[in-house]
């Protein structure tokens, strides 16, 4: 629920800015001049950019949120099998030993989207963050009937990047 509200929160302020942002493009536009419309323009540019990246990002969480709900309620989430530190933190080896389990579980069955929706949540516990997204497509372009991006199948053994050292 936390995440919700940070993510709510940080969304509004976001668009206040585009809207801000957006009024000064406008206004300079509006002056006429060569170099002021030319300005406007690119000010423009900005919040055009960054509606469409939230955009995509909030449909990413919802659809993301929603295989979640459905797992759950299938009673197929991953248990959390990670040790951690005594700081909270997930240990290395914990998290390779439970990616590793999720990787061949993907590879047995590379068609279900529950298997790469445990690989993309095993994928964020190694802290690698753009392989767990590319997982989490594939998990919902499967689960969605549409065909999985291609360059989201890490099919061949791939091991997480490095994880940081506990601080």
């Amino acid at each position: 629920m936390r995440a919700k509200v940070s993510y709510t929160v940080s969304a509004v302020v976001l668009v206040f800015y585009f809207v801000l942002v957006g009024d000064r493009g406008v206004l300079l536009i509006a002056d006429g001049r060569p170099v002021t419309v030319a300005f406007g323009i690119a000010v423009l540019v900005l919040p055009l950019i960054g509606a469409w990246f939230l955009w995509h990002t909030t449909q990413f969480a919802r659809h993301a949120g929603r295989l979640g709900r459905e797992l759950e309620a299938e009673g197929g989430l991953p248990p959390d099998e990670l040790l951690r530190t005594p700081s909270g933190r997930i240990d290395r080896d914990s998290a390779d030993a439970v990616f590793v389990k999720r990787q061949a579980e993907t590879e047995a069955a590379p068609d279900d989207w529950r298997n790469w929706f445990r690989l993309a949540v095993a994928y964020f516990d190694a802290r690698d963050t753009p392989r767990a997204r590319k997982a989490m497509q594939h998990a919902i372009a499967l689960h969605d009937g549409k065909t999985p991006p291609a360059a989201a199948e890490p099919r061949t053994a791939v091991t997480p990047g490095p994880i940081p050292p506990n601080g």
